[in-house]
């Protein structure tokens, strides 16, 4: 019996390799046939600082900015003109010493709060941010408010005997 079940535990182990391979040169061959799943990134050699804590620096403020001709990525990832302006200009204040607050007010003095892909919360912004919960909270008492007038027609009027009647009969059958 030892020696079935040794035999079984090496098939087994054969399989599992043979699997394991297997998963891999798939991945291996999907990676190669379709675009890798990790954002690309639009930033051309001539634009990168020299210094990696500078550049690392640029590309998180960069991807906190709307590209505004594309509208749904950020600068990072557009290959808008704009887009290639405002890394540009990010990198040139980045290596200028600029702070990160005063590089994020200097472009939304320049371009408004849209140029944000997460806008702060603010007068200007609060019906974008509570908008979502006030429609949810409209439709939530509307609901309510159907079931309770639902629920109070159904009890109004108690049946005749008439009724009553043609329900046993129904029953009945």
């Amino acid at each position: 019996m030892k020696s079935v079940s040794r035999a079984s535990l090496l098939a087994l182990r054969a399989l599992t390799r043979s699997v394991v391979a297997l998963t891999l040169l798939l991945a291996s061959a999907l990676d190669a046939v379709l675009p890798p799943l990790r954002p690309a990134f639009a930033v051309e050699a001539n634009e990168m600082l020299a210094d990696p804590a500078l550049e690392a620096r640029a590309r998180t403020l960069s991807a906190q900015f709307r590209c505004l001709v594309c509208q749904n990525e950020s600068i990072d990832e557009s290959n808008a003109e704009l887009a290639h302006d405002l890394r540009v200009l990010i990198r040139e204040q980045v290596n200028a010493g600029r702070s990160d607050a005063e590089i994020r007010a200097f472009l939304i003095a320049r371009y408004g709060e849209f140029v944000l892909l997460k806008p702060s919360f603010s007068k200007g912004t609060f019906l974008l941010w509570l908008g979502p919960f006030l429609v949810l909270a409209a439709g939530a008492a509307m609901i309510a408010l159907a079931r309770r007038r639902r629920g109070s027609d159904a009890l109004e009027a108690p049946l005749s005997e008439a009724e009553r009647a043609r329900l046993e009969n129904l029953r009945a059958e």
